[in-house]
Order: C-alpha cells, then structure tokens, then sequence
C-alpha cells in the first residue's frame, strides 16, 4: 500500500525538518518489507479564505484532488481518537490487508479539516488533546510511521 502524507502549510529549513524528514527515510526504507511503501509528502499553502470554515473547505478540495477511487484517508486531528502505537500499526495493516492500494495522511492547516473529510475519513487520529505545532505533528507522524512498520515487521525498536 501507498502511504502520502498531505500536510497544509511549508516546513522551513530546520531541525525539526531534519528529524522529520530522518523518521521519513527510515520509514521509506523498512516500509516496503512489510507491504508500507512511502510515496512522499505533497505541501499546499494555507487557505487564504476569509473565514476559518472557508479556509477549511479550501484547503479540503485541494486535498479531495488527491483521493484517486478506492485511496483510504486517515486525518490527524486533536479531536480524534488516541491510538496506542500497537493499535496504529494495526489499523495500517488491516488498511493494507484489506487490499487497500493507496493511502493518504493528511495534516490540516491552523483551522483544522472540513467536516466533509471528517465524514469521509476511514480514521481520524489524535497525538493527544494537546495543540501541536505543524512542525511537530509531522516529526511524530514520521516517527509512528517508521514504528509501526518495525512493528509489523516484529523488530526489537518498539518495545512493549
């Protein structure tokens, strides 16, 4: 299964692009063992909207171009629900299991994501009732990615 992280918004230079992009790498190598092939990050620029509904449904049709028949959606958004780790992996191998070719992980803007993806979504994940900067958010997704693919794969790096 393709894995695409959509994130709204520009990661400047940086540490926190470094390490997200280190997660990234890792994740891009050990993935495909286990059926997880990485595909890339797209960034789109925040909406320029008037209003926060506007912009969420802007950033959200740029999103929508990306969601080809059949690609599974999971949103990161603090309104979600939590996962464990072990409970992250399982959730992307069932997804993969469940013949799934394509995946696509989406970072909203400041405002969030439409509800319109809300409805659509196969998961709406939270890394916690935390607010969490953009930068931040893509470092631990690159993190849990590259985790539960060592997970799947049975190797020591997550340890229970």
């Amino acid at each position: 299964m393709k894995i695409t992280v959509h994130a709204v918004g520009r990661m400047k230079a940086g540490p926190e692009r470094e390490l997200a992009d280190r997660y990234f790498e890792r994740f891009a190598k050990s993935g495909p063992a286990v059926g997880l092939e990485y595909a890339g990050l797209v960034e789109i620029a925040e909406g320029r909207a008037q209003t926060a509904n506007e912009r969420r449904r802007e950033e959200g049709q740029k999103l929508q171009t990306m969601l080809q028949q059949g690609t599974a959606l999971i949103l990161l958004d603090e309104r979600g629900r939590s996962f464990s780790s072990e409970e992250f992996a399982g959730r992307l191998g069932l997804l993969r299991d469940s013949g799934r070719k394509a995946l696509v992980i989406a970072i909203g803007g400041a405002d969030g994501h439409d509800q319109s993806l809300r409805d659509q979504a196969d998961l709406v994940v939270s890394f916690g009732a935390l607010t969490w900067p953009h930068q931040l958010v893509r470092v631990m997704l690159g993190e849990q990615l590259y985790r539960a693919a060592t997970i799947l794969a049975g190797h020591p790096y997550h340890r229970s």
